[in-house]
């Protein structure tokens, strides 16, 4: 009887082990995953507020919002990643906000 119990324990030991290793792992990859698009999302929320920041920036002191994206490039030192975004700017009036949208491209 007492060979069978040692017996049985040992299978379950020898299951849970590698089951709760694999678990931990796919709890791990999903956290990290998570952490990834969140850090995406996070990139492009501060390019738009850059941008935005520029815009305004651009009007407070030349008093019109800069005519494209190249104004802001060249006067104001804007990066952007080209390869990882595509920035939207259209321009309706000096005096107004720009709409300015950002994509992130698919890699």
């Amino acid at each position: 009887m007492k060979k069978r119990k040692m017996g049985l324990i040992s299978l379950l030991r020898g299951l849970l082990l590698p089951a709760a290793a694999v678990a931990a792992l796919l709890c791990f990859a999903t956290a990290v995953n998570s952490l990834d698009s969140g850090r995406a999302e996070e990139d492009k929320r501060q390019l738009e507020d850059t941008l935005r920041r520029s815009c305004v920036a651009c009007y407070a002191a030349e008093g019109v919002y800069p005519p494209d994206l190249d104004y802001l490039r060249d006067y104001y030192g804007l990066q952007i990643d080209e390869e990882r975004y595509t920035v939207k700017y259209s321009v309706f009036a000096e005096n107004l906000m720009p709409d300015i949208t950002v994509l992130e491209n698919m890699p």
